[in-house]
């Protein structure tokens, strides 16, 4: 369903007046818009037919307002056609669906990032040594049809909750096998260019969405490593509040002193410390800055990344593995210690018997061919979006009704600063500076620097003036803020095995959202910035103070912010209660015996930080419930055989 002739010559047109040519920047041309039409190509058919249909509305919009073609209107009338397209309540969204395939397009070109001062690709190493680990991987594809596997415990997933259990598993000599849907990326496949990165690494190349009374994007990670391969790196420990209502709701276990040996044999192996200051760079020093003059606590964050030197590329694939993600930290360890990686296998089917796992089923990605794992323990660590997804496929732990339910996101959304010099933030840790002032409130900041063909498409606008703006990415960076949400959202089983996801944000967690950009966009001022940008309608360019004023004054609807979310977490929530949850204490689930949920979906609440080293820690408290029952279960095949 490609583009037409026709279709791709009002898309050139309407690449033009998105971005004309500026003091530096050339006009979009024909280039851009082929480009842009390939975006719109990998798109599924729905999402193609949609974006025809919007590229037919700029003509109607056009005869309504100036009663001619699209194409045919001078520059300055395109613009206002796109103005009005803007300002309405249900063609504002639209509109930004024409957008972002277009700001790619233009910004996926080596001469435009070099104009602007940016590294357009990363040269990765021709080759690289061969690990001796890698001999216990395994591709699904060179399996037969219908071959059956045999493990002690099988582990479905590789990121934050997998990898720890499976190398705590395998390192007290169990036989482990890891499965993992996606691919095993080095850092010989990493060449820093954002969108492909997304193809290669993200689940529907990022186009994951969770829709309710706005929509939101929840990126998660498709590889060896899970999610953890695209993320920034950041560890926190939970915090004993979160954990005081956890214990209130019978997890009695969950103390600060119960989990500190695993939070510290974590940070230990993953080199847990701050960035260097270099690293960080200016965009630190300024946000400092600014919090310094207003009062606010602010510090470097944590990150599981020794050695980062500021590539600005965390999501998009560590070029240097200075980044300890799953896939060069645990899953190395664990196949070390004698586990087995399959890598490029969809499981579908969780096998049962008698209310007791025995396995999984699924099929080779490349060739269709099914598979099946017999084990005596089956761990699911897909995430909080595929676990439940998986469990409802197999009709399994549903019985309390939560399966799916109780989904907490931790909304989030950024701003960015224009300053008056150079700023580099392209060359700096993308999130490694964060403001605490108001964690309290449920409200945590932390650095949101995107490289430039996504700040492209991120940021609101067009015309000359997004032209001007873009021409100043050196001078600007950006920062985001996240909300320890109280909405819950829902996730159920949709077309393909995928998850459909339900979202509503509520009027606190609003609140809390528009608070977020009013004290991020003063911390922006204090520190000296010319102007804010803000992706919330009526308020996208902030010049002073007033204007923030003005922005704190409205009251903002969901449905106009922009806004992401990266931490799905609760959709398999533990609970004591097996009427409120879906697992016990021990990760166990309430309804089959010998099937663990170790990923986000078991997290009994939003956190409100980054969640990642919560749920490696959970991972490693859960390896030694699943220890004990292996060793019960040899125990009670040893007598069997006696008698």
């Amino acid at each position: 369903m490609s583009l037409n002739a026709a279709e791709l010559a009002q898309l050139e047109v309407f690449a033009h007046t998105v971005l004309p040519a500026g003091q530096v920047l050339p006009a979009a041309g024909p280039e851009a818009a082929r480009r842009a039409a390939a975006l719109v190509n990998d798109l599924p058919s729905t999402a193609q037919a949609a974006f025809k249909a919007l590229l037919r509305a700029l003509d109607v919009q056009a005869f309504i307002s100036h009663r001619a073609r699209f194409a045919r209107l001078p520059l300055g009338r395109r613009i206002q056609v796109l103005e009005t397209l803007d300002r309405g309540e249900s063609t504002r969204l639209a509109l930004r669906g024409l957008l972002v395939p277009v700001k790619l397009g233009y910004f996926d070109d080596r001469a435009v990032f070099e104009q602007l001062g940016c590294r357009y690709v990363v040269e990765p190493p021709k080759v690289l040594e061969r690990a001796r680990w890698r001999e216990q991987v395994m591709d699904a594809a060179t399996l037969r049809d219908g071959e059956t596997l045999e493990c002690e415990v099988v582990v479905v997933g590789t990121g934050a909750g997998g990898a720890p259990i499976a190398h705590a598993l395998a390192r007290r000599g169990h036989a482990v096998l890891l499965l993992e849907e996606g691919a095993l990326f080095t850092r010989s496949a990493f060449t820093g260019r954002s969108v492909d990165m997304m193809k290669k690494m993200y689940r529907r190349s990022g186009a994951t969405v969770a829709l309710g009374n706005t929509a939101i994007p929840i990126p998660i990670g498709r590889g060896v490593g899970g999610t953890t391969l695209i993320n920034s790196g950041t560890c926190f420990r939970v915090s004993e509040k979160v954990l005081a209502q956890w214990r209130a709701a019978g997890l009695s276990d969950f103390t600060e002193s119960a989990l500190a040996p695993h939070y510290d044999e974590l940070e230990r192996f993953l080199d847990v410390q701050p960035s260097s200051r270099a690293a960080l760079g200016r965009p630190a020093e300024l946000i400092a800055e600014g919090c310094d003059k207003l009062g606010y606590s602010h510090h470097a964050l944590r990150r599981n990344a020794p050695g980062c030197d500021g590539q600005g590329l965390c999501c998009f694939g560590c070029p240097t593995d200075a980044k300890r993600s799953m896939n060069v930290s645990y899953v190395p360890a664990a196949l070390g210690a004698g586990a087995q990686l399959l890598t490029g296998f969809k499981v579908d089917h969780v096998s049962t018997e008698r209310r007791v796992a025995t396995g999984v089923t699924g099929f080779a990605t490349e060739t269709s061919s099914r598979l099946a794992v017999r084990a005596k323990i089956v761990v699911l660590s897909c995430g909080s979006l595929m676990t439940p997804v998986l469990l409802e496929q197999s009709g399994l732990a549903g019985c309390s009704g939560q399966l799916g339910r109780n989904l907490s996101i931790h909304p989030a959304s950024a701003a960015i600063g224009v300053f008056g010099e150079s700023i580099n933030a392209s060359r700096t840790v993308p999130q490694g500076y964060a403001i605490d002032e108001f964690a309290e409130e449920g409200l945590y900041f932390e650095g949101g620097t995107t490289p430039l063909d996504l700040t492209a498409a991120s940021l609101a606008g067009f015309g000359p003036s997004y032209t001007a703006l873009m021409e100043k990415f050196d001078s600007t960076f950006g920062f985001g803020f996240m909300v320890k949400d109280t909405s819950t959202g829902r996730v159920r089983s949709g077309a393909g095995g995928l998850p459909r996801t339900s979202y509503w944000l509520n009027e606190v967690d609003r609140a809390k959202l528009q608070r977020g950009f009013g004290i991020l966009s003063r911390v922006y001022f204090a520190a000296g910035a010319k102007e804010v940008r803000v992706p919330v309608r009526g308020f996208e360019r902030l010049r002073s103070l007033l204007d923030v004023e003005r922005l704190e004054r409205a009251r903002v609807p969901v449905r106009h912010m922009d806004l992401t979310a990266y931490h799905p977490l609760g959709t398999a929530r533990m609970g004591v209660d097996p009427l409120k949850a879906v697992v016990d204490a021990t990760h166990e689930t309430h309804d089959v015996t010998n099937l663990f949920v170790c990923d986000g979906a078991a997290v009994p609440s939003s956190l409100g930080v980054n969640p990642q080293l919560t749920i490696m820690a959970m991972s490693l408290r859960a390896a030694e419930f699943v220890d004990r029952r292996l060793e019960r279960l040899r125990r009670l095949e040893a007598r069997t055989h006696r008698d």
